[in-house]
């Protein structure tokens, strides 16, 4: 019983975080759709204008390289350029 009251306030208490997440709106561009159907599936688009400020256009080439070698998303050779290039395009300090 104890196991049940312990997952279930688990399980409310993860909701509760989940509904103060803001819905982060990209900027409209070529790629946008590659970034949030490839990027979201692992992480929050929050990183993206978090980090902009950060990364010049050499930095979201090792970034999107990182996602794919180290961290393993699972992204072909297209979708990683058209992602690259948007990111650098409109997040590229």
């Amino acid at each position: 019983m104890k196991k049940l009251i312990i997952a279930a306030v688990a399980a409310l208490s993860a909701g509760t975080a989940l509904a103060d997440e803001q819905a982060i709106k990209l900027k409209q561009a070529p790629g946008v759709d590659a970034v949030v159907n490839n990027c979201q599936a692992c992480h929050s688009l929050a990183y993206i204008p978090m980090n902009s400020p950060f990364l010049k256009p050499a930095g979201w080439d090792a970034e999107v390289t990182k996602m794919i070698k180290v961290m393993g998303a699972p992204i072909d050779d297209g979708d990683a350029k058209t992602i690259a290039d948007y990111l650098k395009k409109n997040y590229g300090g």
